[in-house]
């Protein structure tokens, strides 16, 4: 988006929260000049705005998070800014005052809408996204829709989804392909052993490999460019879970070299719950059989794996404000504001002893997610006591070559809270 459109955006936000007194309330007591940071500092390279609490502030006021209790799950499922409520809540009642013609008639057009603005943020044409659900939608359907043989090879790591995991374990039963495993320590910082780690797999049977552009038990970023170029030396598809990198960190789709991508737009887009998106290759739609049968399976229509019935229209066209929201922000002023948090909070904790890190300190191997252990307490007990005496929001993770709790602040989360968290790990650890 131009930055003339941010400003537009800025502005229509700023007029919004006047128009119930709102800004003007915050502006006296807490003696910002909201606005007038927010316009100004549009000019203001990415780097330069880490810090700038006045513009992170007034992000913050968009959310309507609990103030009883501070939430470092955002992995899981990120909450959704007012204003992407509001039009989600808009558009259920506009389907509700006639359903079977609001709803295909009216509301369920605006998807085409929001393929494009999915598309330019994606930077790919709206020809190669599908709406979905969420990532498993979206990664199952190239899983079960490819064109697999008994002995055809996969090749994937141990640090996988378990829904992506399960999914080729089924084909695996079902179709006698073959699985082949690659083990990540975690963190690694070496963009050469990884790529070795799969060519090491590669055999002439394979396939397709599977990468994790970001582990979300831990955060770790693979280099998915390097290895996908690996891959297409020798043959190989690349399917691409973007589940975490999506509007979290600033790249396109065809900045990977994938054929096959996707991602759940409930995260780290702030779209409404149960979105997603699929990008298929133009070229490789017509090779892909959708999971839910459209009347020409074998199209290069990508809206074929759209043909799923009756689902939530007002969650689909709300993705839309869910798009302007990021936009003002800026992708670049995202990532760099969501990486200066996890520094942050791990920066300040690293040399307390028995403090373990499964998440790497630089921008180029992690960003928001951080995970990290205190010896001698396992994942469940640190996450209990976290929540039940400080009343702060983890997840316990006990997963391959990863033992320890995961820290995923927002935009909306504040220094001061991530304050409080590292006061509350340092009396545990010393307790």
């Amino acid at each position: 988006m131009m930055k003339t459109d941010r400003r537009q955006f800025l502005a229509n936000s700023i007029a919004a929260a006047g128009a119930v007194a709102v800004g003007s309330f915050l502006n006296k007591t807490f003696g910002r000049d909201l606005p007038g940071s927010l316009i100004n500092n549009d000019f203001q390279p990415p780097v330069n705005m880490v810090t700038e609490e006045e513009f992170w502030y007034w992000i913050q006021q968009s959310f309507t998070a609990s103030p009883n209790v501070m939430n470092l799950n955002n992995g899981g499922v990120c909450p959704q800014p007012k204003v992407v409520q509001d039009a989600f809540e808009h558009y259920n009642r506009v389907s509700n005052e006639g359903p079977a013609y609001y709803m295909w008639q009216v509301v369920g057009e605006g998807r085409e809408a929001v393929r494009k603005d999915l598309a330019r943020l994606a930077g790919c044409s709206p020809e190669e996204i599908a709406i979905q659900r969420n990532t498993t939608e979206a990664l199952e359907t190239v899983i079960f829709g490819m064109n697999l043989k008994k002995g055809d090879e996969v090749v994937l790591t141990r640090q996988d989804y378990p829904n992506m995991i399960n999914a080729w374990k089924q084909r695996e039963k079902r179709d006698g392909i073959v699985l082949k495993w690659i083990n990540l320590p975690q963190p690694v910082e070496d963009d050469d052993l990884i790529v070795k780690a799969y060519e090491d797999a590669f055999t002439s049977r394979t396939k397709v490999i599977e990468i994790m552009h970001m582990i979300n038990w831990s955060g770790q970023i693979l280099p998915a460019r390097k290895i996908a170029r690996a891959a297409h030396k020798q043959g190989i598809d690349v399917l691409v879970d973007g589940a975490h990198t999506f509007a979290h960190l600033d790249f396109t789709i065809p900045d990977l070299e994938c054929e096959y991508f996707g991602t759940s737009l409930h995260k780290w887009l702030y779209a409404p719950f149960g979105t997603g998106m699929l990008y298929i290759k133009k070229d490789k739609i017509g090779e892909i059989w959708p999971l839910t049968a459209p009347g020409e399976p074998e199209s290069d229509d990508i809206r074929k794996f759209e043909a799923m019935g009756t689902r939530s229209f007002p969650a689909e066209l709300a993705i839309g404000k869910a798009i302007d929201f990021h936009h003002m922000i800026g992708s670049a002023r995202k990532e760099n504001r969501l990486n200066f948090l996890r520094n942050y909070w791990m920066e300040k904790i690293r040399d307390i002893p028995k403090i373990k890190f499964y998440t790497s300190f630089k921008p180029e191997y992690a960003c928001g997610l951080g995970n990290f252990a205190i010896e001698g307490m396992t994942p469940g007990e640190l996450q209990k006591i976290l929540f039940s005496k400080y009343k702060i929001f983890t997840v316990p993770i006990d997963w391959e070559n990863i033992y320890g709790v995961r820290i995923t602040p927002n935009v909306y989360t504040t220094p001061a809270d991530l304050d409080y968290f590292v006061e509350a790990v340092k009396e545990i650890a010393a307790g």
